[in-house]
């Protein structure tokens, strides 16, 4: 069964710039493609997505859009930086405007966002990289994604040092290994949970 899925790249610099976040967001959803996912890899500071916690805040929000992708894919995954320790600042802005999707239920009372998994892939220059993917994939969980095992993948580099994800050739084995599993995983639970929907609650 074919699959979709949507990575948001919540780097903060806008293209053309290269970012680490987008390079694993890529690599996330090339190892998906060998489970016959396909999909899209979207940098949301390129779009005007606007702060709040609703669906659509109006003025030309970019949101709107995004969220309709998300919709319409099985599998959503978010890749962010670290920034002193945190997901990057547009990562929180994405789980902000993801809130509203606790009010946003069918008549059996499930969120728009229940059948579909969630995955997080991160990179930094220091040490917070289990800190940053329990942050983001709780607040993912909360707004009705599931997380299937080990859903997630990581890089961080030597603390003070500049080197980023990017620079890296060939890249770290562990860190490829890992993203191909968290790539497996999420690709089986989505598709377990298209041909066999959560029940009403």
């Amino acid at each position: 069964m074919p699959l979709t899925a949507l990575v948001l790249s919540c780097t903060l610099k806008k293209s053309p710039a290269e970012s680490s976040a987008t390079l694993i967001g890529h690599e996330f959803l090339d190892a998906l493609g060998d489970h016959d996912v396909t999909g899209e890899v979207v940098r949301v500071v390129d779009h005007d997505v606007k702060f709040g916690v609703t669906t659509d805040e109006g003025d030309g929000d970019a949101w709107p859009e995004i969220r309709e992708k998300m919709l319409h894919a099985d599998i959503f995954a978010i890749a962010t930086p670290i920034w002193l320790g945190q997901p990057a600042s547009v990562a929180k802005m994405v789980l902000e405007r993801l809130d509203a999707e606790l009010s946003e239920t069918d008549d059996a009372g499930r969120m728009s966002t229940y059948n579909k998994v969630a995955a997080v892939a991160v990179v930094g220059n220091e040490d917070g990289a289990h800190h940053v993917t329990a942050e983001v994939l709780q607040a993912l969980n909360d707004v009705g994604f599931s997380i299937a095992a080990n859903g997630s993948t990581y890089w961080v580099g030597e603390a003070m040092h500049t080197t980023d994800y990017q620079d890296l050739d060939p890249k770290p084995e562990k860190t490829t290994s890992t993203t191909k599993t968290a790539a497996a995983n999420t690709a089986h639970l989505a598709r377990l949970l298209a041909s066999d929907a959560y029940p009403p609650a």
